[in-house]
């Protein structure tokens, strides 16, 4: 049996139980099970072992054939367990879903190890934190192609949309590779999000 990979990162410093529970629901496992994934693998954070386990119990008991795996925190990074989403020998490429933060204490973040190594990627917002950034982040990576911009209320619709982002990055240049009609860019959303002004 091919091996596809779906993970699940939170981030290491902000909480977000919500992405938690909507990946545990019975719509979002239907809609990886109808995809062909085996395995829902997820970075829980320091209070998600408790909603892993209900999702567990809950898969289990509805009969999901979905191995569910999670942990809270690694130390050395998420770039093996994002390898895992990669095509390779027995596996089948996956999908990375991520909290909608580009940057974290290291200098790198979620976003940026997942478009480097090039698997479909969907970005949640976590509009429960105060001066919210991430909608918009979410929205221009979108735009621009490069991610799905995922909501917690319909992620099972975000993951077929990665299937076609997933076609779509196999042409390359992207489309979206000519003139930015915003002017900005990936590059000046960056530089905005970190206070870089001309």
């Amino acid at each position: 049996m091919v091996q596809r990979v779906c993970f699940v990162t939170i981030g290491a410093t902000a909480a977000f139980d919500q992405l938690l529970t909507a990946v545990l629901t019975p719509d979002f496992l239907q809609a990886l099970q109808a995809l062909n994934y085996t395995t829902l693998s997820l970075q829980y954070g320091k209070n998600g072992a408790k909603i892993l386990e209900e999702g567990e119990t809950s898969a289990k008991a509805d009969s999901y054939d979905i191995e569910i795996t999670g942990f809270d925190f690694n130390r050395k990074g998420l770039g093996q367990e994002m390898w895992c989403c990669k095509a390779g020998e027995g596996r089948a490429e996956g999908v990375v879903i991520s909290h909608a933060v580009f940057f974290f204490w290291k200098g790198s973040g979620s976003i940026l190890d997942a478009l480097r190594i090039e698997v479909p990627l969907i970005v949640v917002p976590n509009s429960s934190l105060l001066h919210n950034h991430q909608v918009e982040l979410a929205e221009e990576l979108a735009r621009q192609g490069y991610v799905v911009h995922g909501r917690l209320n319909d992620l099972a619709a975000a993951l077929t949309e990665s299937e076609a982002l997933r076609k779509k990055r196999q042409v390359w240049p992207l489309d979206n590779h000519g003139a930015d009609p915003s002017g900005r860019g990936l590059a000046g959303v960056m530089d905005e999000e970190m206070g870089f002004y001309d």
